[in-house]
């Protein structure tokens, strides 16, 4: 482990401000998965009234600083005393410190996983560089996840950016990979899912799946490889399946009702990411490969 590096109490140190920083950044996650999909529909609905020549409504501030965060049942500002990730909504009794209607615990979750994924990143990779640009990379999946469960909406605000960062770190001597294994990784993961869309589409009449999948898989080949790329689509593929049937079977889901595939896209990179060489090696292990 790269937390070898530091030495017992500073590893620990570094791990716990890490998660700190984690949870935090959690909060700030919340206002992007709530806000970002509707910054998207104001602006498409901008651009079509443009392009109709149709009057539009007077623009209204609307992005991820501004307006203020407030309760949605009474529009009251949240003060920033009331923000502290876990700790305001624990206090709270997970209600709206004015009106007293429930807030959802969607809210700490979030901020919850946010911490405990960043302080495995801390753990696994230590103080490095790496650690940074991994940290971004799993905001930008607990981010991608969330959109995609509301809207089934995978952002190119997100995911484009995400892949040209993966190739820069992997340009880099502190890279997880070589830019060349990232740069096949990157075509490699688009083409896949674009040749799956397309034989589903011509065999089916149906798409089954959205652009944004292709250009998520391509992000996670650019900052792994395109080596890790069969692991992520198998553990996708059968996370996918096994939550679909379960909805099916437990909860009588209409099996006609699209399933986003961005989430489990999503967890099997972030698995791969901590644990994929393990899973890889345990598996040739047990085949005696």
């Amino acid at each position: 482990m790269q937390t070898e590096l530091l030495a017992g109490d500073s590893a620990g140190l570094f791990i716990g401000l890490i998660t700190i920083l984690g949870l935090a950044v959690g909060s700030f996650l919340n206002v992007v998965i709530y806000r970002l999909p509707l910054m998207m529909q104001n602006r498409w609905k901008a651009e079509c009234c443009e392009l109709l020549e149709q009057p539009q409504s007077p623009p209204v501030t609307f992005n991820l600083l501004k307006p203020d965060s407030h309760c949605p049942h009474c529009q009251t500002p949240i003060k920033p005393w009331h923000n502290i990730p876990l700790l305001s909504w624990a206090i709270l009794g997970g209600k709206c410190a004015k009106c007293r209607q429930p807030i959802s615990i969607r809210y700490p979750s979030i901020e919850l996983v946010s911490g405990i994924l960043s302080g495995i990143i801390a753990l696994t990779f230590g103080p490095t560089l790496l650690t940074a640009g991994l940290l971004l990379l799993t905001w930008a999946l607990i981010s991608l996840t969330m959109i995609d469960i509301d809207h089934q909406l995978l952002p190119d605000n997100i995911t484009l950016p995400l892949m040209w960062l993966g190739l820069l770190v992997n340009a880099q001597s502190f890279g997880l990979t070589d830019l060349h294994s990232g740069v096949i990784g990157a075509a490699a993961g688009y083409l896949v899912l674009w040749g799956v869309y397309w034989l589903f589409k011509i065999v089916t009449g149906k798409e089954g799946m959205g652009y944004g999948d292709f250009k998520l898989l391509a992000a996670l080949g650019a900052w792994m490889g395109w080596q890790q790329l069969p692991l992520i689509i198998i553990l996708s593929s059968f996370v996918g399946a096994a939550i679909g049937i379960a909805g099916i079977l437990i909860q009588g889901r209409d099996k006609n009702i699209p399933i986003p595939f961005g989430p489990y896209l999503a967890i099997a990179g972030w698995i791969a990411l901590i644990w994929g060489d393990t899973i890889t090696g345990s598996y040739l292990q047990f085949a005696k490969l």
